[in-house]
């Protein structure tokens, strides 16, 4: 237990003795702009129309970006020569103050695959849209959905609604950390269809987010309801500590909760430290001595 504690933690990240990345060199023409400070903020990268393909832009124009873990699911497969285990991974990261991404990635191990999935969610960023568009609220603040967004993934159809200030996040477990990153206090959630799914729930959840990015608002709806799209300089989330881990979220996927280290299952043929078989007295699976006089 105590080698674990010098390496890598359990969702991949860096320790104290593991070497410090190799330093960035930009492969794109948006990338190549972004270290040169051509472009110094993530709305004027978006803005653009450069793809952007590289996380290391996100990194440098937004280094309070924070994530979080919404699904785990671990999914077996059996060959000749024996189980094969993958897992898929779903995370949310976003800054609390106007931009929001949402990825996905599998692979065999939990922590790369977490850390492939975050870099996916930061190359789909998006600049979100806020306003006080409910009629209840005249409070003039960005504190909700200007318009009523529609999303949709599967089976599941997510409509966010405008909602006055007070009311917070009137929404499933697995939208609130999406609209939370995304800046967003206060909103009605209305879903259809499997809404189990965590996955297809926080696509559709983020895909109404893309649509209300999308819209081009006339100056005098936009004052009219206090639209800002992007940043307004204060974040509704923590300051980020130092190393910190992803967050584990509250969704109801995560079918992979019992893992042994290193993102095996426990059990049968699993690590030391997984869960023995029936008459088993400890993590390493010793047997119990028979009691007197059994069957």
């Amino acid at each position: 237990m105590s080698g674990a504690a010098q390496g890598p933690s359990s969702y991949g990240r860096t320790g104290p003795s593991a070497p410090a990345p190799p330093p960035w060199v930009p492969k794109t023409e948006l990338g190549r702009r972004v270290a040169a400070d051509e472009l110094t903020t993530m709305s004027a990268a978006l803005e653009s129309g450069l793809p952007l393909r590289e996380p290391q832009i996100v990194d440098k124009l937004l280094p309070n970006l924070h994530d979080e873990v919404l699904d785990v699911n671990m999914v077996q497969r059996m060959t000749d020569s024996g189980r094969r285990f993958k897992f898929a991974v779903t995370v949310v990261v976003g800054n609390g103050d106007g931009f929001v991404g949402l990825g996905r990635a599998k692979g065999r191990e939990v922590g790369p695959t977490i850390r492939r999935a975050i870099d996916r969610a930061k190359l789909e960023v998006v600049e979100v849209l806020r306003g006080c568009g409910s009629w209840e609220c005249g409070c003039g603040r960005a504190h909700t959905v200007p318009f009523q967004a529609l999303g949709r993934a599967g089976s599941v159809v997510v409509s966010v609604r405008p909602a006055p200030q007070g009311v917070g996040l009137a929404v499933g477990d697995v939208a609130k950390p999406i609209l939370r990153f995304a800046g967003i206090t206060d909103a009605w959630g209305f879903t259809e269809g499997h809404t189990k799914t965590t996955v297809n729930y926080a696509q559709a959840v983020f895909e109404a987010l893309v649509a209300l990015a999308g819209l081009k608002v006339p100056a005098e709806d936009a004052q009219r309801l206090k639209i800002v799209r992007g940043p307004v300089g204060v974040s509704i989330l923590p300051p980020k500590e130092e190393g910190a881990r992803p967050m584990r979220g509250g969704g109801r996927g995560g079918r992979g909760r019992g893992r042994g280290p290193g993102g095996r299952p426990p059990g049968r043929g699993g690590p030391p430290g997984g869960r023995g078989g029936p008459g088993s007295s400890g993590p390493g699976g010793a047997r119990r001595p028979a009691p007197a006089g059994g069957r």
